[in-house]
């Protein structure tokens, strides 16, 4: 299984994927923050249901507590096709994608 992803991700960055092997999903993410973007809207990928926009990571104060504190902040934007998917459905599974990135360990629990 591991050489297996890991020849998929050597094609994938060098832009080698074959048509049939990016069919079957639901959900694409896709990143710029590595490159700086802060947000960004992504459009869906028929036939995909939804793409995850993600922005870069960085630091701006923030109010923890009632008290202003140094976090580190990521913008993500979620797109849908309301055909298939609910928009209130989309927002509470957003709401736990959130939770979960901002407490990892309550995955575990």
């Amino acid at each position: 299984m591991a050489a297996r992803v890991q020849d998929l991700v050597t094609r994938a960055r060098a832009g080698r994927l074959r048509p049939e092997e990016l069919d079957g999903g639901t959900l694409t993410v896709s990143n710029l923050g590595m490159y700086g973007t802060e947000a960004f809207a992504a459009i869906i990928n028929p036939p995909q249901s939804a793409i995850l926009a993600v922005g870069t990571a960085k630091q701006q104060p923030v109010i923890r507590d009632g008290k202003l504190k140094a976090g580190t902040v990521m913008r993500v934007t979620l797109s849908v096709d309301h055909r298939p998917i609910d928009g209130a459905l989309a927002a509470e599974w957003l709401r736990v994608f959130i939770s979960s990135v901002e407490n990892p360990l309550q995955i575990l629990a």
